[in-house]
């Protein structure tokens, strides 16, 4: 069997077997051909043989090529699907997998999401979906959440009638409180290219983000995405939908923002609502401090 048969046959394999997004199929062919190439094998049989130490020389390989450590961990994912794909050609049983740990991410109380972490994650969702809509739909909301603040709820109760975008956006929060949030162009850029791909067209009265038959999009639509991203990047299990808008606060604050207009933009109706945040930024800079600072042994 050739390489261009095994990388033919993993693509349908996920186009049509797991109804992968076309996005999501070329990032997984790119990755299970570049292990062909590495490793010279061509058929189901040897990889269906594939041991962790050929996994590790080839993430060795590409973490010699500057791969990041979120980057890393997608790779290792789309490496473990590609051979459990081979070992069911090769009529192999799961116990012959290869068992590797995926690159260690740091751990500690919860804390936001990096901005590299929340815009790979947005990038996550919207490779995984099973349709192209759909994966711009769950960035947009993803992107709405860390760029601009927003509850979850929030996001998915604007209707047609915000559009067109500007930038700033009109928010209806809790106890009906309303509050105007600035928006950078990557979000509206990410709103506007869900609605290009949307099977519907926005209307005024009905919600901006549908559901997969064009109902209104519900919380656990998100969350399950952001899940399934949050585990294929190996970031912890606080990484949710919700962190988003603590990494939204957590980041304006260190880049300077005072508590007062911090409190604005979320929509806090008291400020020691607000104040949570200094000491999650304080958290975070006794962090960097006890890694990084020189000490004497005693």
């Amino acid at each position: 069997m050739s390489k261009p048969d095994l990388l033919a046959a993993w693509g349908a394999h996920l186009a049509l077997g797991r109804r992968r997004s076309p996005h999501t199929v070329r990032a997984y062919v790119a990755t299970a051909a570049r292990f062909l190439d590495a490793t010279g094998i061509a058929s189901w049989p040897a990889l269906a043989a594939v041991d962790a130490a050929s996994l590790r020389a080839q993430l060795a390989r590409r973490r010699g090529e500057g791969l990041g450590n979120v980057s890393a961990a997608r790779e290792l994912s789309a490496l473990r699907s590609f051979l459990a794909f081979a070992r069911s050609e090769a009529g192999v049983g799961e116990a012959a997998a290869p068992r590797l740990r995926g690159p260690r991410v740091r751990k500690g109380l919860p804390r936001p999401v990096t901005p590299d972490e929340a815009v790979n994650l947005a990038a996550s969702v919207g490779e995984d979906a099973t349709e192209d809509w759909i994966g711009a739909r769950d960035r947009a909301v993803l992107l709405l959440l860390y760029g601009a603040g927003l509850r979850i709820a929030e996001a998915l109760a604007l209707t047609g009638a915000a559009l067109p975008l500007g930038e700033t956006l009109l928010v209806t929060g809790k106890g009906a409180k309303q509050r105007l949030v600035p928006l950078l162009p990557l979000v509206r850029a990410a709103v506007a290219d869900y609605l290009a791909r949307s099977p519907w067209p926005p209307a005024r009265d009905a919600p901006l983000f549908r559901g997969a038959r064009g109902g209104p999009l519900s919380q656990g639509m998100v969350q399950k995405a952001m899940a399934r991203a949050r585990i294929a990047l190996g970031l912890p299990a606080s990484a949710t939908p919700h962190a988003l808008r603590h990494s939204f606060a957590t980041h304006l604050l260190g880049a300077g923002a005072d508590l007062r207009s911090l409190q604005e933009l979320l929509g806090h109706a008291s400020l020691s609502s607000t104040q949570i945040y200094t000491r999650v930024d304080a958290a975070v800079l006794l962090d960097v401090y006890r890694s990084a600072h020189p000490r004497e042994q005693v």
